[in-house]
């Protein structure tokens, strides 16, 4: 039987300096998600990247010295190196400087022209060179730019310009009767209010005042502009327009593309409309996340209000950074990031609920049974309650997956840990073991071991490194997620692997 496809993409990153911890926030999201559909057998497609053209890039290289070229790949090999710490698992982080991303942006701007969806003329406004962005007098908050703040200054070029109006129509209609595409819901009423019923305005699509970018093929004056070259890159990555489009037609329509809110207005307007033109299938959903904040302000490169994240990472390990980014923030809302909140989620769900569990358990099977795991069916008051509680995680915590809430997935599965902690408590294995009652002892640390093989199975997606060590303490072979609706498939017979606390404390820092 052949397997679902799900494809899933993470915005492209602007690569204008290192990755910082909002960058993490999305794509540790995005991996996870991934993660769990894989882990729930589904063939999935995990794309990120970066976004390298533009002014700002080609004025940040000149400041250096170096060619654009030079510069971005600087970043994004610092920023390949921190997903591999993050762990992250995509199958391919794309940059629009490759070779097949802008063959596949030539054609498609080629198609849009011949087709007529494309024009020429010139164009007069207001520009934000750090977004990239033309604006109008209307659309400035208090004479700035209304996504960054920053100044604006006039500008005014010869330019092609794609027939954004011409589809608002159309993609009012989409919006309206596919509820589901743009989500969170405030964001799509947002959209709507804001800025598709007042009217779409043509999109100015290339540039004639800088060089580095995309050539137009068909008049060299001009390069393409960064949406059109930005945006593609989902379907470009897949092979649209290519002699192997095999990708692309097994994994389009993306089923999930993850975005910050401040760039849902070009992923929900300029994206599908640009869809359409080339008689595509939308994407499924486009879910616009919150911000990071830092004492009230976005995490920003341009603020520089942060730490580079692999010091969190040596500090705290990549699994504390990971579950902190899922666990502390709702998807959707905005989210406080600091230290002092990250040692607190480390110390009471990581080290005690979790870390201590496991350490607790294996030291008892240690101590009473020479780490041997075995099976008795002396049966305790305590047993019906917590067995029915782990079965029932599994579904539990799909529910919440597929609402993208991924917070209260994790909850769902930390509860088992807690009924662990709760289960020790009840049962009393160290007054059984005074009392010489060894066959309802093996029944508690069977009954606690099957547990936590299940939870720790659950945790793969969000947490692998302590889901796989965990697993490995207790040597198990049963790590699949056909094998958790079988409470009692944990082996028996064996000898736990060496074991030693999965995490330990960490003091809180002091100023």
């Amino acid at each position: 039987m052949e397997k679902k496809k799900y494809y899933i993409t993470t915005p492209i990153y602007y690569p204008s300096a290192n990755f910082h911890i909002g960058h993490c926030y999305t794509t540790v999201i995005a991996d996870s998600i991934a993660r769990y559909k894989k882990l729930k057998g589904y063939d999935v497609y995990f794309l990120t990247g970066s976004d390298e053209h533009g002014l700002k890039i080609q004025k940040k290289a000149e400041e250096k010295g170096v060619t654009p070229k030079e510069y971005v790949d600087e970043v994004i090999k610092n920023a390949k190196d921190l997903w591999n710490s993050l762990g992250i698992e995509y199958n391919r982080f794309i940059r629009t400087t490759d070779e097949d991303h802008v063959a596949t942006v030539q054609k498609i701007f080629q198609k849009l022209y011949d087709q007529g969806d494309i024009y020429k003329g010139s164009y007069e406004g207001l520009y934000c060179t750090p977004c990239e962005s033309f604006w109008t007098e209307s659309q400035l908050v208090d004479g700035k730019c209304p996504d960054c703040g920053r100044e604006v200054e006039k500008a005014s070029e010869e330019a092609y310009f794609f027939k954004l109006s011409k589809y608002q129509d159309r993609l009012v209609d989409y919006i309206e009767t596919h509820p589901e595409f743009i989500q969170p819901i405030s964001r799509k009423n947002e959209m709507m209010n804001n800025f598709i019923k007042p009217g779409l305005e043509d999109l100015c699509v290339s540039r004639t005042s800088f060089t580095w970018g995309i050539p137009v093929t068909f008049d060299n004056k001009h390069i393409v502009y960064v949406w059109i070259d930005a945006l593609s890159n989902y379907i470009s990555a897949l092979g649209y327009l290519s002699n192997d489009d095999s990708l692309f037609k097994k994994f389009w329509p993306a089923d999930l593309q993850i975005v910050g809110k401040e760039i849902v207005r070009f992923h929900t307007i300029i994206w599908p409309c640009l869809l359409m033109a080339l008689d595509l299938p939308l994407p499924k959903q486009i879910f616009g996340h919150g911000w990071l904040v830092i004492n009230g302000a976005k995490v920003s490169k341009s603020l520089g209000n942060y730490r580079d994240p692999r010091e969190y990472i040596k500090e705290y390990g990549v699994d504390a950074i990971r579950y902190y980014l899922l666990r502390e923030v709702p998807f959707g809302s905005d989210g406080q990031f600091s230290e002092e909140l990250l040692i607190s989620r480390y110390n009471t769900d990581l080290a005690n609920i979790v870390g201590n569990l496991v350490n607790r358990t294996l030291s008892m099977l240690s101590k009473y049974f020479d780490g041997i795991i075995t099976k008795s069916y002396v049966q305790t008051e305590y047993d019906e309650d917590l067995i029915n509680l782990v079965l029932s995680t599994s579904q539990k915590v799909d529910d919440y997956m597929d609402k993208l809430e991924i917070s209260e997935a994790l909850d769902c599965i930390f509860e088992i840990f807690r009924r662990c902690n709760k289960y020790i408590d009840e049962t009393t294995p160290w007054v059984l073991a005074k009392e010489e009652n060894k066959d309802k002892l093996k029944t508690v640390l069977y009954n606690l071991l099957a547990s936590i093989r299940i939870g720790a199975i659950l945790l793969l997606p969000y947490i692998p490194t302590t889901a796989n060590e965990i697993l490995r303490q207790i040597n198990t072979k049963k790590i699949t997620i056909d094998t958790i609706n079988d409470f009692y498939t944990l082996e028996t017979n064996i000898i736990i692997n060496d074991f030693k606390p999965i995490f330990m404390r960490v003091e809180k820092k002091h100023e």
